[in-house]
């Protein structure tokens, strides 16, 4: 169930809860234990004058069927009306908050009206309507990014007559090499249950187990190294660029929320609120990158083979560093090993 309340005023970020009580559609007038449930979910963070803001919860475990579900919002405030944290005030206030309704040609969500709930396959769940998320938009995405990156380095390989058919082969393999990577570094950055980082991959695995691969293989296959380098750039910030649109619309790698006009409305599959728009932020820089690589590639403007692919890396890594600080999701490792500042993940 997704649930909707506003941020309300304040200058302070707080802390809430939303609690959730259910009750099974036909049940006993008196119910039993499996007739009814309560849960809660705690939402850190919430930035006052943001508007809108939405949570969706999963509870696990019901007995199948319809339930009827009410929802209300816990929160501290001190006596003036002003929102403070649970640790800096006792008095709690709760108010009933209603279904989200989210309309995508708006952009915008809203509350609706409440109706009974049916349950579904637990492996289903992560299917169920998000505000502002369409599942599976960031695989769809991601494999049209590769297609794309792909269809752009062959075409510029045969403009510059080199063997097609041994650099696709290089290609696969160092995509595939690649996805691996981006999954164990996922994996490394959040160490946990096997379920917590599953559905999750990191560019930069991706990136320097490419990287290594294609190498080896341009050796192994007798290939221009640098050529083949300066070539794969356009299509590689052009794959960047459509992938992290599937990002913005999976809810994946979101931003801040912030109270900034700016900010754009999206969610991290949990909680929907407007935010840096990180994502597209990334995306921007991803296609600039990709057009200007192309110009250079194909106007043949530097004379030292590879030079394109080092620069325009270059500047990607030093913006990502600053695009990751905007990322809601605190990151465990930073470049620079700083304990005191805390890169976003």
């Amino acid at each position: 169930m997704t649930l909707s309340f506003d941020s309300g005023e304040g200058s302070e970020p707080y802390s809430a809860t939303v609690r959730l009580r259910g009750r099974r559609v036909g049940s006993h007038a008196t119910p039993g234990r499996d007739d009814t449930f309560t849960h809660e979910e705690r939402v850190e963070g919430v930035v006052p004058g943001t508007g809108p803001l939405s949570v969706t919860c999963w509870v696990y475990g019901l007995v199948p069927g319809e339930w009827t579900v009410s929802g209300e919002l816990v929160r501290a405030e001190d006596p003036a009306g002003g929102q403070r944290s649970p640790s800096s005030s006792k008095r709690l206030h709760a108010e009933p908050i209603g279904p989200a309704a989210w309309s995508w040609r708006r952009w915008r969500v809203s509350t609706g009206s409440p109706t009974p709930l049916r349950t579904r396959w637990a492996m289903a769940a992560p299917l169920a309507r998000i505000p502002a998320v369409i599942p599976g938009s960031w695989p769809a995405l991601s494999g049209l990014g590769i297609l794309v990156a792909l269809s752009v380095l062959m075409a510029i390989l045969a403009h510059e007559r080199v063997p097609v058919g041994r650099s696709l082969a290089v290609s696969l393999i160092a995509l595939g090499a690649g996805l691996l990577g981006a999954k164990v570094w996922y994996a490394l950055l959040h160490p946990g249950p096997w379920r917590q980082w599953i559905g999750g991959w990191a560019v930069d695995g991706f990136l320097v187990v490419a990287l290594v691969v294609t190498l080896a293989g341009l050796v192994a296959f007798n290939l221009p190294v640098g050529v083949f380098l300066d070539a794969s750039t356009p299509g590689l910030f052009f794959g960047v660029a459509i992938g992290r649109l599937g990002c913005f619309f999976t809810g994946c790698c979101a931003g801040r929320c912030t109270r900034s006009r700016w900010g754009v409305w999206s969610s991290d599959r949990r909680v929907g609120a407007r935010r840096i728009p990180a994502q597209l932020f990334e995306a921007g820089v991803g296609l600039l990158l990709g057009a200007v690589t192309a110009w250079l590639v194909l106007d043949h403007v530097p004379t030292v083979p590879g030079l394109i692919f080092v620069a325009a890396f270059g500047v990607y890594l030093v913006v990502r560093q600053f695009l990751l600080r905007l990322r809601a999701e605190s990151r465990r490792y930073s470049w620079d090993r700083s304990l005191a500042a805390h890169a976003a993940s």
